[in-house]
């Protein structure tokens, strides 16, 4: 399971190019996508579909490649298997046929962008992408900001700013550290309050590119300086 660049293809860990030169085929969640990877290191595989809509059945294929001694590497799109992408059921299967499954580690925007928030907490809670129904959207996040700790979800820029909205109708106050287009040429990271961000990109022409959000409560915010204060 090679973890694989979320924009910046110089992100790819000396490793994953060593996996991705050694196996004998590369599973991925995009042929194209992975393709343009694999050209821009000169790696020439043989490569396979396996996507959220064929997990199951690329499984077999991939555990029959397994099953005559040849190694596999799989890659989602951008980041970690199975981190808001096909690879899970993959894993899985691979395991329960009795084959090892390994990991190698890189890029996640999840953590990309909490190294870069500043204090949010010991905890947070990964949310991956919110339901686009409103109803459940709104359940979701109000159970989300009463737990008081870090949470973080990916939303894409035709709903950003109506979540974030739907963020400052509940948690007013609390504060938000937003990444677009991480790692990529036009990278943004705002930290400020739910209201200065909603602000921020309505006052653009456009709202384009991919969001990831960490959403920090005022809660867990007051809790933290109370524990620097008593140190």
């Amino acid at each position: 399971m090679v973890a694989t660049p979320i924009g910046n293809l110089e992100d790819i860990t000396v490793r994953a190019l060593k996996i991705l030169e050694s196996v004998d085929a590369v599973a991925c969640e995009d042929t194209r996508h992975t393709g343009l990877l694999l050209s821009r290191y000169d790696i020439k595989k043989r490569t396979l579909a396996c996507h959220a809509h064929n997990e199951e059945a690329s499984s077999r294929g991939i555990i029959s490649l397994l099953e005559q001694g040849l190694n596999v590497a799989y890659c989602s799109d951008a980041g970690t298997p199975g981190i808001s992408d096909p690879g899970s059921r993959l894993a899985e299967n691979v395991r329960a046929a009795g084959f090892d499954v390994v990991p190698v580690p890189g890029a996640s925007a999840v953590i990309t962008l909490l190294s870069a928030a500043g204090n949010v907490g010991r905890t947070f809670t990964f949310e991956g992408f919110l339901s686009p129904k409103k109803g459940r959207r709104t359940k979701r996040l109000s159970e989300l900001i009463s737990r008081g700790e870090t949470f973080v979800f990916y939303e894409s820029p035709y709903r950003i700013v109506k979540t974030l909205k739907e963020i400052g109708e509940i948690a007013p106050s609390c504060r938000i550290a937003m990444g677009r287009e991480l790692t990529k040429a036009f990278e943004e990271i705002l930290v400020a309050p739910v209201s200065e961000v909603i602000a921020s990109l309505e006052s653009r022409d456009a709202v384009k590119g991919e969001f990831a959000v960490a959403v920090c409560p005022k809660a867990e915010a007051d809790d933290n300086a109370e524990e620097d204060i008593e140190s």
